[in-house]
């Protein structure tokens, strides 16, 4: 294969200005599932995070159960299981709600071990001072342990969101017309790789800033470690 004919399959600018349309809808459709799936995470991840603090066999065994089967089953099983296998209990569901439930489940269990580890790294003392000036414990946790906890462990949290934000690119698999489906879709009508390799270059520019501040946010914790 020549140069020529290399530029013409993989960066065709004629079949970039035909695709963009359709790629820019695919790139709304990105960006709207991670303000959905990311913060939908979050807040199942602190759920989990602060039931975690409850030691109660009652309740730790089973959230355990939880996390664990939810970080092992692979959220491509969960997505299509929840979109196609439901229906077949009675419930149907759009493919965009069983992307939410699925990121729900699956991210929140990540989050929820990350934010479990940031509480864990704060001293004790912090939660007896805490209750010392009256505050209640769901006060302390919510006002003096959890913001400590989350600026332990904030280049974990981002380094997780980034993963979720590319993860969103299994939502094809449910025909929701995210970035990537938009893409193999206009690969598919123009028989050129010029749609995916645009796809690639705007994940890129959408997240090489975020790969930037994550590098400086571990570079800053590992100097303050020394």
């Amino acid at each position: 294969m020549s140069l020529d004919d290399f530029l013409l399959a993989f960066f065709s600018l004629d079949i970039l200005r035909e695709a963009w349309p359709i790629l820019w809808l695919g790139l709304q459709q990105t960006l709207l599932l991670s303000v959905i799936v990311v913060p939908l995470g979050l807040v199942g991840g602190t759920v989990l995070a602060l039931l975690s603090t409850v030691h109660h066999p009652l309740v730790r065994w089973p959230l355990m159960a939880w996390v664990d089967f939810f970080r092992a089953l692979p959220p491509l099983v969960l997505l299509i299981f929840i979109y196609a296998g439901l229906p077949f209990a009675g419930l149907e569901v759009s493919a965009l709600g069983a992307v939410a439930i699925g990121f729900f489940l699956n991210t929140g269990a990540y989050y929820g071990e990350v934010l479990r580890a940031g509480i864990e790294s704060v001293p004790r003392g912090q939660m007896e001072a805490a209750r010392s000036t009256g505050l209640s414990r769901a006060q302390a946790l919510a006002y003096v342990i959890l913001p400590q906890a989350v600026r332990n462990v904030l280049p974990d949290l981002i380094s997780n969101t980034l993963e979720v934000v590319k993860l969103t690119s299994i939502a094809s698999v449910v025909a929701l017309p995210e970035l990537l489906f938009q893409a193999r879709q206009a690969q598919s009508v123009t028989y050129n790789a010029t749609p995916i390799m645009a796809a690639a270059v705007i994940y890129f520019l959408l997240l090489w800033p975020v790969v930037r501040l994550l590098s400086r946010l571990e570079n800053r914790q590992l100097a303050g470690r020394q």
